[in-house]
């Protein structure tokens, strides 16, 4: 059984790994995801009863294994899915998951991920907790009431999870400048590009994936591939930036300022803070 298991986890760890180093990331951070897998593929208890008993410390506490692989594996054994993987395969649909909660359909999904950035069930529950979605259009007090509900029994919540903390978010002027990278990389035919699943029927290898390091910060920049940017026609304007924090994978949206003083402008979606400007 520990075989199996721990087989099952390792080999997604190590598709995580390949794909990385396949598309440019660092040998650091390749090299983390294959000394993990090699780690819980020889591990003789399987993982699952490591998270059962002792939690994320526990994961945490296994050679080679880190904060952020170890929650990479509690998603892997909880909900038998990966949001990174899936996005680094091009098969990514956090809509579809946001979609799947009571009280939530395709289209407010679309704008709760565009709006806030959120692609997992514990994101979206934090945010019905921490005022976030009482923010976005379309969300009543009896709606949040029943997500909550549907949240809690779902995700086996006994208590409301904590506001996140925002302490250790990088500044506006780094993830513009992954920003500024990103498009520029892209715009030369610098980066591996993936076929992304959604809205591609082709299969054309058309998105391009970054993957760049800002001091402690680990980088994966995308243009946006979701319904409501297609719609817009702006595939090659937004631009979804994703790191590892220290309570878990954190994104937000690059996008060029349509109306307002800032017209033209990158501006970060949700931190459009006026003293915040891009550089230039």
């Amino acid at each position: 059984m520990a075989d199996r298991l721990n087989a099952d986890v390792a080999d997604r760890l190590d598709e995580v790994a390949r794909l990385l180093e396949a598309q440019g990331a660092s040998r650091f951070r390749v090299r983390a995801y294959e000394r993990a897998g090699a780690t819980v593929r020889q591990w003789p208890r399987p993982v699952s009863d490591i998270l059962a008993r002792d939690g994320l410390e526990g994961l945490e506490a296994l050679p080679a294994v880190g904060p952020s692989i170890a929650r990479a594996m509690r998603d892997l054994l909880t909900h038998g899915r990966l949001a990174m993987l899936e996005r680094l395969r091009g098969e990514s649909d956090p809509t579809r998951l946001l979609a799947s909660v009571p009280g939530i359909g395709r289209a407010l999904a679309e704008r709760v991920y565009h709006d806030l950035g959120i692609e997992t069930l514990e994101d979206l529950e934090a945010a019905a907790h921490d005022g976030r979605l009482e923010h976005v259009l379309g969300f009543g007090h009896k709606r949040l009431s029943g997500i909550r509900d549907s949240l809690a029994h779902r995700l086996q919540r006994v208590r409301p999870p904590a506001a996140r903390p925002e302490d250790g978010d990088p500044s506006v002027e780094e993830i513009l400048d992954v920003d500024r990278e990103y498009r520029e990389k892209a715009a030369r035919g610098e980066l591996v590009t993936i076929a992304p699943r959604r809205f591609n029927p082709s299969r054309t290898s058309w998105l391009p994936v970054l993957h760049t390091t800002r001091g402690r910060h680990h980088y994966t920049a995308l243009f946006s591939n979701t319904a409501l940017a297609h719609r817009l026609g702006r595939t090659r304007d937004w631009v979804v930036i994703y790191w590892d924090a220290d309570h878990g994978e954190r994104q937000c949206t690059v996008v060029t300022a349509s109306s307002g003083p800032r017209r033209g402008e990158r501006i970060v979606r949700g931190r459009e803070a006026p003293d915040l400007r891009a550089a230039g």
